[in-house]
């Protein structure tokens, strides 16, 4: 069973671990981050809008 109520809890993969470890990134409130970019763009895509905003909350 995979438990997914907090990042505490989950333990990552190996492979997860690598991706981390290679993963491009950059400032995501300059729009420099390009995996947030993607994930928008992508979530833009899916849901017929010119655009979104990935937003985190607690």
């Amino acid at each position: 069973m995979i438990d997914l109520r907090s990042d505490t809890i989950t333990r990552p993969s190996r492979e997860m671990l690598e991706a981390m470890m290679h993963a491009e990134t950059g400032d995501d409130v300059f729009s420099e981050d390009p995996t947030v970019n993607k994930l928008q763009e992508m979530c833009a895509e899916l849901s017929g809008k010119e655009s979104s905003l990935f937003v985190t909350s607690v």
